[in-house]
């Protein structure tokens, strides 16, 4: 097998290197990793404002070489938008290849939908093949909207990911391995990863030092070039090694959050306070289509965020319609959380001044990070 050397620049053999684009459209996430600090999850991009990045590019003669759902949380966390977001970049873009970065989690039973939509590469992100090394570079693991013992997470998440790869060869799409190496974590299972992903259809396999650091502040060791290319070298010996050194090596682009997409939005004048869907007033945890009510939060007079009440929102079935009321019953929130919700009446309430924040926490902490206060290194 051959160890395939992704150039540094966008030029190679003389020629131009279409760029695949990240979309970093994934709301939610389906794991934590240990060593990414205690950043809370970034905010992800609206479909709006990839679209705008992408005809901007385009319109400067960019030549893009396809389209990769990945990031900030995982594409299979919320498949349904996901499947939606495919179809609305298929039909603005039916020529350019749509790839997905993701855990794997739901891989298998969504493999043909993908493929339906246009998918031509997943990406997985392949860390372990034992329960013992997978619970010592995550956290947590989420199949679905279970919260699962992370030992049993572990074996899920295992599964999963073997049965994605078998289910995405079956449907026609590319698999690609993208493995983080974490020093003295999971350098030993690097050669059994490529052995096992390869027998199960995978064509190559890309790895990247890990950088980050532990929860107790130690610093976790660095995975030396030396070594790296050794685990290649291993690696080899079953599938195509693509070595990594960093993000931009990989002929992507990213959009880029802060600078191409609305920030979070804050509380004004007109609109102080903030609507949550809960179903037991503590976790944001309800599907915007599914909830009756909301809990509304907005400062008192010292200024401190408090719960003001609860407001009836229109029973469901009653189409887009719907949006224009619940728009109307928010009328003083300028953020309405939920834990789901459809790019479509994310898209009406937007346009009606009502942004939709998209997560899973505890709502008093989230509440008063938007009124700029409290937990705001909590990851989700």
């Amino acid at each position: 097998m051959t160890i395939i050397h992704f150039p540094k620049s966008k030029q190679g053999c003389g020629t131009k290197i279409p760029q695949w684009l990240i979309l970093p459209v994934a709301p939610q996430a389906a794991a934590r990793i240990r060593f990414c600090g205690e950043a809370q999850l970034a905010q992800a991009v609206p479909l709006r404002g990839a679209l705008t990045w992408i005809a901007g590019l385009l319109g400067q003669g960019s030549d893009i070489g396809g389209l990769d759902l990945h990031g900030p949380g995982d594409p299979l966390a919320t498949p349904t938008m996901t499947l939606d977001i495919l179809a609305m970049l298929r039909e603005q873009y039916p020529d350019l290849p749509l790839g997905i970065t993701t855990l794997g989690l739901g891989l298998a039973e969504h493999a043909g939908r993908l493929a339906k939509q246009g998918v031509a590469r997943v990406t997985l992100l392949v860390g372990a093949v034992t329960p013992q090394t997978i619970k010592k570079i995550y956290t947590w693991i989420r199949p679905g909207k279970r919260n699962t013992p992370l030992a049993e997470g572990a074996e899920i998440l295992i599964e999963a990911q073997a049965k994605g790869i078998s289910a995405c060869k079956a449907a026609g799409i590319a698999v690609s391995i993208q493995t983080t190496v974490y020093g003295g974590i999971n350098e030993e299972e690097i050669e059994e990863i490529a052995r096992q992903v390869s027998a199960l259809g995978a064509e190559s396999i890309s790895l990247l030092p890990g950088k980050g650091w532990l929860k107790t502040e130690e610093k976790l060791p660095l995975v030396s070039p030396k070594t790296m290319a050794a685990l290649a070298k291993k690696a080899a010996q079953h599938l195509p090694v693509v070595c990594l050194e960093a993000e931009s090596s990989r002929g992507e682009s990213t959009l880029p959050v802060d600078g191409g997409a609305p920030s979070v939005p804050e509380p004004t004048t007109a609109r102080p306070n903030v609507a949550v869907l809960s179903s037991n007033g503590m976790d944001i945890d309800l599907h915007l289509g599914q909830a009756i009510k909301a809990l509304i939060y907005g400062p008192r007079e010292d200024g401190l965020a408090c719960l003001l009440g609860t407001r009836n929102l229109p029973e469901p079935g009653s189409g887009d319609n719907r949006w224009q009321q619940v728009a109307e019953i928010l009328h003083d929130c300028f953020v309405l959380m939920a834990a789901s919700a459809g790019q479509k009446p994310r898209d009406i309430l937007s346009s009606l001044g009502l942004t939709v924040l998209l997560l899973e926490d505890n709502v008093e902490g989230t509440v008063d990070v938007l009124f700029g206060g409290g937990k705001k290194g909590k990851k989700k």
